[in-house]
């Protein structure tokens, strides 16, 4: 048995992936002939029947699949040894990229990158700030190399380090009711009020929808603080971040209306990376700076614990 090479297993992992070779050639940037020919000539070297090409689409035999299996692993062991090569043939970036969500304090995250960068003289920070699915959306698009945000956990795309819980409290200004506050008011009592919300800055992404009250008239801002102004000057109602209303509850500018129908909720906060991107060493640096002060920031309140603003 002759040796196989990387591209062919790159060729056949594809079509059984798309389905066939044009869609499998279109998808590693090769002409049909050649993942035909690569697909072919590896399965004469291991003198085994790797496709089914009898339905309008190519599957894979039973030996196919079993073969593929194996093959896989080295084809992502591949994928992380050229990621590695390329971190180590970089010199210290000219630019990082980062991304502050809506849910996350800025302060302490502002003053960690204002002393990092001030030891980084070569590294230009790229800073960006975004709601909703913005952050998330960067990040897959390459636009980011490092987002603060909350992210899905379970996406293996990702890696991230845990920085606390944000609390979001449906708040409404004094006296803002033509009723009393309590814990009981339901949504169908608060479609007559207009709802103030964030306007999302994700361009492509399916839109999300948290907290939207069907029907309400909704007032749209770009950010946390001018929905705060909004609602502190009874203009409208809505969820805000614990930590940027915490004085206003206490003195009572704020009322809370949070309760079994209108619970609220409870935002993980992380910062996050592509797993499969390489990444350089000033964001090696910064990712293990972030690690080094995530338990230092839940302890001092960079992220509010759950009720706090109750």
């Amino acid at each position: 048995m002759s040796e196989f090479t990387l591209r062919e297993l790159q060729c056949f992992n594809a079509v059984v992936r798309t389905g066939g070779f044009q869609a499998a050639a279109a998808a590693l940037h090769r002409s049909h002939p050649s993942v035909f020919a690569a697909v072919a000539k590896l399965e004469r070297q291991l003198n085994l029947s790797l496709l089914d090409r009898s339905g309008y689409r190519v599957q894979a035999t039973d030996a196919g699949l079993s073969f593929l299996q194996r093959a896989q692993t080295l084809l992502r062991e591949a994928e992380n040894l050229q990621a590695h090569a390329i971190q180590l043939a970089m010199g210290e970036e000219s630019t990082l990229r980062v991304v502050i969500g809506d849910v996350c304090p800025r302060p302490p995250i502002l003053a960690l990158l204002s002393r990092f960068f001030s030891n980084c003289p070569v590294t230009q920070l790229d800073l960006h700030f975004e709601a909703i699915d913005g952050p998330q959306e960067r990040l897959f698009d390459n636009e980011a190399d490092l987002i603060l945000h909350h992210v899905d956990k379970s996406d293996p795309r990702l890696e991230w380090i845990a920085l606390g819980t944000t609390p979001f409290v449906p708040v409404v200004a004094a006296g803002f009711l033509p009723f009393p506050v309590s814990d009981d008011i339901r949504p169908d009592q608060m479609r007559g009020f207009t709802q103030c919300v964030i306007r999302d800055t994700a361009r492509h992404s399916a839109p999300s929808n948290y907290f939207i009250i069907e029907g309400a008239h909704q007032c749209t801002v770009a950010d946390q603080l001018m929905k705060k102004e909004l609602i502190v000057h009874g203009m409208g109602w809505g969820h805000l971040p614990g930590f940027l209303i915490d004085q206003e509850l206490r003195d009572g500018q704020l009322r809370s209306i949070a309760g079994r129908y209108l619970p609220g909720s409870v935002v993980e906060l992380v910062a996050a990376r592509r797993r499969d991107r390489p990444h350089g060493p000033v964001a090696e640096r910064l990712w293990r700076a972030i690690g080094e002060h995530a338990d230092q920031w839940k302890r001092s309140g960079l992220a509010l614990p759950q009720g706090t603003p109750g």
